[in-house]
C-alpha cells in the first residue's frame, strides 16, 4: 500500500511538472485559527491551487529544508545514484565542527553510494552527508555546488531564493520563500527516489568498509512516525523534510493524502527561541501543518466548473452564408478546489473575445479566452474554441472585398485626386476657351 501511495504521489508530481510553465491557480481562503509559523503556503496538488497563504513571498531562512535543493542537484548530476561509490573525507565533514549540526554518523573513509548518502541526508537530516555529496559533485569545490543550487532555483522560476551552503546552517544571505519552496519541492517530487526516501520512518545503512554492523537512522519528521511523533503524528502525512535552527525557527515541508485529495504544506519560521533566549521545544510548524491539513480535508472539495466542450459564448461571424454568430466552447474541462458549501456555479466565467471573426473557421480553432474567478480572485484562464467548422461564402467575401476597396482610404484619396484633376481640367478648359473667344473678337475688330 505504501509503495502504491509513493508511486501515486510521484506520478502526480511528474504530471504537474509537465505543466510547470503554467501559473499556480490562486484561490487563497481564510482560516479561523492562529498560526505559529511566520510564513505558510498550502497547495492542493490535484488542481495545483493555492488554498491558503501567509507571507508566502517573505524571505525566510529554510534551515535543513535546503536539502531538498541539494537532493535535486545531486540527482541530476549523478546519473547512477546506486552505482556511484563516494568516500567520506574527514576534512569535508570537519568543516561542520562547532556548528551543532544534525549528523547521520557517517565515518571518515567510509564508502557509501550516492543513494545511501541521500538517505543519510534526508531521513535524519545529516549535514555531514550533504557536505560529502556537495564536495563530490562540485569536484572538491563546495561553492561550485552551491552555484549549481542557485542556478537550478532560477531555472525553476524562484525569484526570492539564494543559497549559501548545501545544508541550511545559518547565514543571513541564505534565504527562500514559502512560494519558492513550493516550486522546488514540486520539482523534487518528480525525481526518482525523492518521495520514497522522504516518506521513510527509518533507514538502515548496511554494513560498510567502516562498520561491521548495519545502522538504523530515524526520521526527524514527527508527523509521519507514530512511535515518536506523539500528538504531532498525523496518519495522512507522507513526508517530506524538516528543518530548524535558532534563526530560522522550526520549518517543515510535507504532503498529506486523504480520500483521494493531496496537499502540500510549507510552514516556515515557527519560533525555536523565545524573547528571553530560552529554547522552545514545541514544534509550532507541525501543529500548524496538522491544523491546516484537517481544515483543508474537512472544508474543500474538487468541483467541475467548466466541462470540455461546454458552450461559453458566441462571437460575430463574417463571410458565412446564413450564419452571423459562431458558438464558442471550452477547449478543455476545468475543475478546481472549492469550499464544500459553494456551488460550482458561483465561479464567474468572463469571456475575452474579438469583436468578430472571419470564415473560414475550423472546429477547435482558438478564438478567445475566458477568465474563471471566485470571490474576486482569478482561478484560471481557459481557451475558447470554435464549436464547428464554417466555410467561407465566396460571394459575401467578394462583395466585402469590393466594398472594402470602395471604402478604403486609398480609394477615396484616388477619387479625390481624380475629381480635383477634373476640376482643374474644367477650369483650364474654360479659361482656354474664353481666351480663344476673346482673341477671335480682337481679330474681328481689327479687320473692321
Amino acid at each position: 500500500m505504501k509503495k502504491k501511495l509513493v508511486f501515486l504521489l510521484s506520478l502526480l508530481m511528474a504530471a504537474g511538472v509537465l505543466f510547470s510553465s503554467l501559473p499556480v491557480s490562486a484561490a487563497a481562503y481564510h482560516i479561523d485559527f492562529n498560526l505559529n509559523s511566520k510564513a505558510v503556503e498550502l497547495v492542493n496538488l490535484d488542481t495545483d491551487t493555492v488554498v491558503f497563504q501567509k507571507n508566502a513571498d517573505q524571505k525566510m531562512e529554510p534551515a535543513s529544508i535546503t536539502k531538498i535543493m541539494t537532493f535535486i542537484v545531486v540527482s541530476e548530476q549523478i546519473k547512477n545514484l546506486d552505482g556511484t561509490k563516494i568516500t567520506v573525507k574527514k576534512e569535508v565533514v570537519d568543516q561542520l565542527a562547532g556548528t551543532e549540526s544534525s549528523l547521520s554518523g557517517i565515518k571518515d573513509g567510509e564508502e557509501l553510494t550516492a543513494l545511501q548518502l541521500l538517505n543519510c541526508m534526508m531521513v535524519p537530516s545529516g549535514n555531514d552527508a550533504s557536505m560529502v555529496l556537495a564536495d563530490y559533485v562540485g569536484g572538491g569545490n563546495i561553492q561550485k555546488f552551491v552555484d549549481m543550487m542557485n542556478a537550478k532555483a532560477k531555472e525553476l522560476g524562484c525569484k526570492n531564493t539564494h543559497f549559501m551552503n548545501p545544508h541550511g546552517l545559518h547565514d543571513p544571505q541564505h534565504y527562500t520563500t514559502a512560494d519558492d519552496l513550493y516550486k522546488i519541492t514540486k520539482y523534487a517530487m518528480s525525481l526518482p527516489h525523492f518521495t520514497e526516501i522522504t516518506s521513510q520512518k527509518r533507514y538502515e545503512i548496511p554494513k560498510t568498509n567502516k562498520s561491521s554492523e548495519p545502522r538504523t537512522l530515524v526520521t526527524t519528521n514527527l508527523m509521519i512516525d507514530p512511535y515518536i511523533g506523539g500528538d504531532y503524528y498525523y496518519r495522512y502525512t507522507k513526508g517530506i523534510k524538516t528543518g530548524s535552527h535558532d534563526e530560522a525557527g522550526y520549518c517543515l515541508v510535507s504532503t498529506a493524502v486523504k480520500n483521494g485529495y493531496s496537499y502540500l504544506c510549507i510552514a516556515l519560521g515557527s519560533p525555536k527561541v523565545d524573547s528571553k533566549g530560552n529554547s522552545i521545544k514545541t514544534h509550532g510548524e507541525m501543529i500548524d501543518t496538522k491544523k491546516l491539513y484537517q481544515w483543508a480535508f474537512d472544508n474543500f472539495q474538487i468541483k467541475s466548473v467548466v466541462d470540455s466542450g461546454a458552450t461559453v459564448g458566441e462571437v460575430k461571424l463574417d463571410y458565412a452564408w446564413n450564419k452571423d454568430k459562431l458558438l464558442l466552447v471550452a477547449e478543455k474541462g476545468y475543475s478546481t478546489i472549492l469550499p464544500k458549501d459553494v456551488a460550482a456555479t458561483s465561479v464567474i466565467v468572463t469571456p475575452k473575445l474579438p469583436k468578430s471573426v472571419k470564415a473560414p473557421i475550423k472546429k477547435g480553432d482558438v478564438v478567445g479566452t475566458a477568465t474563471l474567478s471566485y470571490a474576486n480572485q482569478n482561478l484560471a484562464t481557459i481557451n475558447l474554441v470554435a464549436a464547428e467548422s464554417v466555410e467561407r461564402s465566396e460571394l459575401l467575401y467578394s462583395m466585402d472585398v469590393v466594398r472594402s476597396v470602395f471604402t478604403s482610404v486609398w480609394f477615396l484619396v484616388i477619387v479625390a485626386i481624380i475629381v480635383l484633376l477634373l476640376i482643374v481640367y474644367l477650369v483650364l478648359a474654360f479659361l482656354y476657351n474664353r481666351r480663344r473667344r476673346n482673341l477671335r473678337k480682337v481679330k474681328k475688330y481689327r479687320k473692321m
